[in-house]
């Protein structure tokens, strides 16, 4: 495989990192537009319970469980871009060690 690729590869999984330690930080802007949503719902409807004077924990609940589901769906794409790295390098290795073989001297 080209060089190019797993340049690309290893951009992506620099950006995919950056968003998982945005996530564990408790930043919003690596979330997908459901996350978003869900997240924003939780917000209002605690801050309307705490403004009515009761308790908000099934929100925090939410809010946490938004954000772990965040971590994981990005756990998985970091693994998945690994992976799909690991693949193009041993078939570079491959190419160039035919490639080496089939000379005659």
């Amino acid at each position: 495989m080209r060089n190019a690729d797993i340049r690309r590869l290893e951009r992506a999984i620099q950006a995919t990192q950056k968003k998982l330690d945005a996530v564990r930080r408790g930043e919003w802007w690596p979330l997908n537009g459901s996350e978003r949503r869900a997240m924003a719902r939780s917000l209002a409807a605690g801050g309307y319970k705490v403004a009515r004077g009761r308790s908000a924990g099934r929100e925090e609940q939410r809010m946490d469980s938004t954000a772990s589901s965040a971590e994981v769906r990005l756990n998985a794409e970091l693994t998945a871009l690994h992976g799909e790295r690991q693949r193009l390098l041993t078939e570079a290795a491959r190419a160039k060690a035919a490639k080496k073989s089939s000379g005659w001297f």
